[in-house]
């Protein structure tokens, strides 16, 4: 059974809607991902979830609790990681971590949770001498420490380094398999794809895609093929050589109209050998979800938002 549910959630800022009816549900070991542009309304969704604001119609439940009038039954059933602390400056990490699991009835052991992050190292650092990828990894563990059911994770790994990335991964993926929900926001979209069991994209307070990355990924119409290449291209040369429509959709990014049949492949690569342009990259008959991203959202005229979200987001 789903542990999220939203129906028909609106949430108003004064006239302004922020969140248009929207509706969707999450399940125990589930990883959402929530993308969407600055201003799209994804944030107020989540912080309607976590009991920060309060919805103007709609239903939201977690863990069939209501986020506002349940707030204390539903808190130590939940963890928040928030992309910016609001931790005491000059407070210790491991200070920091024994101080919230307190909090808890049954929480990890701070110290182990500590080493699994990779912050043994850095334990008796404060607060604002961390790295930003440190913060990252300390405010990942202060969401984890009361073993939630649900956690909510903002820009997870954000400025961290590529070994950090790979702990948070597998931390991840293990609150997966111990059937924990997650709902993940980030504007990397790599990450999303890597950890999403299901991606949700938000703009200007609807929902305009869902589905599983491979399924975002393949929705396109058409085969086509998506090629990188220096941006300005004589694609009216190109179109004439490969007998099929070339657009650059975005400045270096550029779509053959065609099925990928190995004629045209090689056609459309002779063509860039002959004037000496390179290649960046060659995908056929499907997309990245940074395409998919920025079709959907571009199609929705993003530059049209309805309220701030939360960091600008």
């Amino acid at each position: 059974m789903a542990v999220v549910n939203v129906k028909d959630l609106v949430v108003k800022y004064g006239t302004s809607i922020a969140v248009d009816h929207i509706s969707f549900s999450a399940e125990p070991g589930e990883v959402v991902g929530l993308l969407g542009p600055n201003g799209a309304g994804k944030t107020t969704t989540i912080e309607t979830l976590e009991g920060y604001k309060k919805p103007t119609s709609g239903l939201v439940e977690i863990l069939g609790l209501n986020p506002i009038t349940d707030k204390t039954k539903l808190m130590p059933k939940i963890g928040v990681m928030l992309q910016q602390g609001g931790l005491y400056p000059r407070m210790k990490v491991r200070q920091a971590l024994h101080l919230f699991a307190s909090y808890y009835k049954n929480p990890l052991d701070p110290d182990k949770l500590l080493q699994k992050v990779g912050l043994e190292q850095a334990s008796g650092n404060i607060w604002r001498k961390l790295s930003g990828g440190e913060k990252q990894r300390l405010s990942l563990a202060l969401a984890l420490i009361g073993r939630p059911s649900v956690a909510f994770l903002d820009e997870p790994t954000a400025g961290v380094d590529p070994n950090g990335r790979l702990t948070i991964r597998q931390i991840i993926r293990e609150l997966k398999e111990e059937g924990v929900c997650i709902l993940l926001t980030t504007h990397e979209l790599e990450e999303a794809e890597r950890l999403s069991n299901r991606i949700i994209i938000i703009d200007k307070g609807h929902i305009i895609a869902s589905g599983t990355p491979a399924e975002l990924m393949t929705s396109g119409q058409g085969e086509e093929i998506l090629f990188g290449a220096p941006s300005g291209l004589d694609t009216v040369s190109l179109s004439k050589e490969l007998s099929a429509p070339v657009e650059e959709q975005r400045p270096g990014e550029y779509k053959v109209h065609s099925s990928a049949s190995p004629q045209t492949i090689a056609a459309l690569t002779s063509w860039l050998a002959k004037n000496n342009l390179p290649l960046a990259d060659l995908r056929a008959g499907r997309e990245t979800l940074e395409d998919v991203f920025l079709r959907l959202t571009t199609e929705t005229n993003p530059t049209e938002n309805t309220t701030s979200d939360r960091n600008n987001k």
